[in-house]
């Protein structure tokens, strides 16, 4: 505790660090105040009858969740950063896939990535405006719509609205990052799963109270140990730098080579495996909705509904699966094996009994394949704990912090903001904040955070 106290006066210390800070819970109070203010001609107690009426187990909840309770409450911020994430998954993609987009992300350099950033802020907007088309269909069809407004100016001032949240809490972000600590679109994702934490923590100590509540903690700081572990695990793979002739003449004598090593990460997909595979698991939830509104009963009707909720066998396999295959897919996207050759033959480098060229980008693409299936399946291991926390009894809000996506990304933006907090630290001749060595890697967000 002593040591405790003293790391948190050295950061009161250092005035940068200071302000930063500061500036940082500013920005993430306007955000939170935001999420508060109700869009004109909602009833949001309607809304929240019929969120809650649906047992929360549904997809609408995981929603609700990253936006801190915003999306249940009709609030200005109902969709939250989402749209800037989604926007920013596209043009990620279009990266590998179309040559215009190579070009701006890896050769045009400054300029190149301001054309991005103003292209994803476009896309932004667009996204916004068809999903919060589809937002106010859905309060409309919960009939959470005063029935005084008239639809046309409902719709029309709250689709403004709407947007106007999103693209500013995508600028409140962006001023964290500049002037803030920590990577602003990640902190807001964040503080909203944070948000409906405490909450969730006092109901289910009220309910559980006793031995069953204090078994629940020990396996949720095994799994945040697991997932630290998972986020911050590399296979180094050893290379060696040729060796350099030191003198001339008679002096003339080969200097040894520095040994270095190739960082692979166990799993260098990020969240964005699971955030994929999300994303089509809300398909047979639209189409729940859809056939709702026909004759659609039977089998087939009780499937899509088995699907749209994380707790069901079904919804959890096909999950399960997907988040493996997204893996290797993402993996296969991010870590190219031919560039890793190329950088060491550049470098003068080579992996100690392995040719350079054609042999080592086979055998980096053999290492990247074998630690990718432990990967995959422990990220998918994390993505599904959800729905086994509510089996043995945990309510279904705090069964969400047990893994997917919302405790990978509370690990992964810890790591990453109490790394920049480090770095203040050892600069101005303090201790870190761990007793040896340093907190090491960027956050495991690599999807989400670095993109940003």
């Amino acid at each position: 505790m002593k040591k405790f106290i003293t790391t948190l006066k050295n950061i009161w210390k250092i005035k940068e660090l200071r302000d930063r800070i500061l500036f940082t819970l500013g920005i993430l109070m306007v955000y939170r105040f935001g999420c508060f203010v109700v869009l004109p001609g909602v009833v949001p107690e309607v809304l929240e009858q019929a969120a809650s009426s649906g047992g929360g187990n549904d997809l609408f909840g995981l929603i609700n969740m990253f936006t801190g309770g915003a999306f249940n409450k009709a609030a200005i911020f109902a969709l939250g950063i989402m749209p800037y994430i989604t926007a920013s998954i596209i043009i990620q993609l279009l990266g590998f896939a179309v040559p215009y987009f190579q070009r701006l992300q890896q050769r045009e350099g400054e300029s190149g990535r301001k054309k991005i950033t103003q292209i994803t802020r476009l896309l932004t907007v667009a996204i916004t405006l068809v999903q919060g088309g589809a937002y106010l269909t859905y309060i409309m069809s919960q009939g959470a719509v005063d029935p005084s407004v008239p639809t046309s100016i409902f719709w029309f001032s709250n689709i403004i609205i709407l947007s106007t949240g999103t693209i500013f809490a995508m600028w409140l972000g962006e001023r964290i990052t500049d002037n803030g600590i920590g990577n602003g679109i990640s902190l807001l994702i964040m503080i909203g799963i944070i948000a409906t934490l405490p909450g969730a923590l006092v109901y289910e100590f009220t309910q559980n109270f006793g031995l069953a509540f204090v078994l629940e903690m020990v396996a949720l700081f095994v799994v945040i140990l697991a997932t630290v572990m998972i986020v911050q695990a590399v296979r180094r793979i050893p290379i060696q730098f040729a060796k350099r002739v030191v003198g001339r003449g008679s002096n003339a004598m080969p200097a040894a080579g520095n040994r270095d090593y190739i960082p692979v990460k166990l799993n260098a997909s990020g969240v964005m495996p699971i955030i994929f595979a999300q994303a089509i698991m809300f398909l047979p939830a639209y189409l729940l909705q859809f056939m709702a509104g026909s004759e659609g009963t039977g089998t087939g009707s009780a499937l899509l509904a088995s699907m749209n909720d994380f707790t069901s066998a079904p919804y959890n396999i096909v999950y399960f699966i997907l988040v493996v295959l997204f893996t290797y897919i993402y993996t296969a996207l991010m870590v190219n094996p031919q560039q890793y050759s190329e950088y060491l033959k550049r470098q003068n480098a080579f992996i100690p009994g392995i040719k350079p060229g054609k042999n080592t980008a086979e055998f980096i693409d053999s290492v990247t394949t074998r630690i990718t299936l432990p990967g995959s399946i422990f990220l998918a291991l994390i993505a599904i704990l959800p729905a086994f926390a509510a089996a043995f009894g945990v309510n279904l809000a705090f069964a969400l912090f047990f893994g997917g996506t919302s405790l990978l990304i509370l690990v992964g933006v810890v790591l990453d903001t109490l790394q920049q907090i480090e770095s203040y630290l050892l600069m101005r001749k303090y201790d870190g904040l761990v007793k040896s060595g340093k907190l090491k890697g960027k956050s495991g967000v690599q999807g989400i955070g670095a993109s940003m």
